[in-house]
């Protein structure tokens, strides 16, 4: 029976051989062709290049290169940021228009462009009927017989402050109706947003937030006022830190800008099973951590502090404090 089973088996190795013949022989012009041959003639061609008559201030380096003498740097590392999608829901999910405040200052913060905001701000000067005393462009100022209306660019980018103040105190009433009326045009704002969220990459150098190292301990360096520094991760932290077990918000104190966090780090959601087993702790483990504000007058420096007896490595910090400074970006 076997002998009978080798031949026919036997009999399909010219087959076999026939087939792996003109198989081969296809590769190159044939049906199957390889591609990895066409490598070895590639030639070089013309580098693109932009027409003169495009507006500069539309283009940019989506991957910006740090100075060369950064590199060097051991106190300061370059932080060179991938492209953002071209739209809100590539960080937290953000209304058009929402509210921020800390203390008694109140502002609106808009997901477009100051340049997309102004316009609108003009508009509901004149919807409102009200008197315009002074224009202050450079400022992005108005002043008007009811109060003074300002735009700046906001922390987040492509987005934009909005304040409305009397007699320099903030107007709950006036802010009110901005958002009001903001919100009534948020559907035909959000192309503009889009493409504001595409230009705000293109940021100057100082305006970028810079991760350093101190010894064992990492910072981020974020270059405005501690107060609205605060009110932003303030708003986006309630939100984001809601996991039970995993991230939660304990406690937010507005007057020594800080925060207390119940946080699971990197490290602890990392140990494997076997880690685990043959450790004192049989379950991973959350552990509560102090998120610190410095405030530097016109720069904030943002640090985490283990306020815990269990482990925080300088890995750890790093991942935290960049999961908190994407809320600014």
């Amino acid at each position: 029976m076997s002998s009978v089973l080798e031949k026919r088996a036997l009999k399909w190795i010219p087959l076999a051989l026939a087939t792996a013949l003109v198989m081969s022989g296809c590769a190159r012009d044939g049906f199957y062709h390889d591609r990895n041959l066409d490598y070895a003639d590639i030639e070089l061609g013309e580098p693109l290049m932009l027409p003169d008559t495009r507006d500069p201030r539309r283009y940019g380096d989506a991957l910006p290169i740090p100075r060369a003498d950064m590199l060097g740097s051991v106190d300061q590392v370059a932080d060179v940021r991938p492209p953002q999608a071209m739209g809100v829901g590539s960080r937290m999910e953000a209304e058009f228009v929402e509210r921020r405040e800390i203390g008694d200052q109140q502002w609106l913060v808009v997901n477009a462009a100051p340049a997309d905001v102004w316009p609108q701000l003009e508009g509901f000067i004149g919807s409102r009927g009200m008197n315009v005393t002074a224009v202050d462009n450079n400022r992005g100022r108005i002043e008007t017989d009811q109060g003074q209306l300002s735009v700046q660019r906001a922390l987040r980018s492509g987005s934009t402050e909005v304040r409305c103040e009397q007699g320099g105190q903030s107007s709950s009433r006036c802010l009110d109706a901005l958002q009001r009326y903001f919100e009534g045009r948020s559907a035909s704002a959000s192309n503009s947003a889009s493409e504001a969220s595409w230009q705000a990459q293109r940021m100057d150098e100082e305006d970028a937030l810079a991760f350093r190292q101190q010894d064992e301990r990492w910072e981020v360096v974020i270059p405005h006022p501690v107060e609205p520094v605060w009110a932003e991760i303030n708003h986006f932290i309630e939100q984001d830190f809601s996991v039970e077990g995993e991230r939660n918000l304990l406690e937010a104190n507005a007057n020594e800008y800080a925060f207390l966090v119940n946080y699971m780090t990197l490290s602890e959601r990392n140990r494997n099973p076997l880690q685990i087993v043959f450790s004192a702790d049989v379950r991973q483990m959350s552990q509560d951590i102090r998120l610190e504000l410095e405030d530097n007058g016109n720069e904030t420096v943002l640090r985490a502090i283990n306020a815990s007896e269990r482990a925080f490595t300088a890995d750890d910090q790093r991942e935290l404090l960049e999961r908190v400074a994407g809320y600014l970006r």
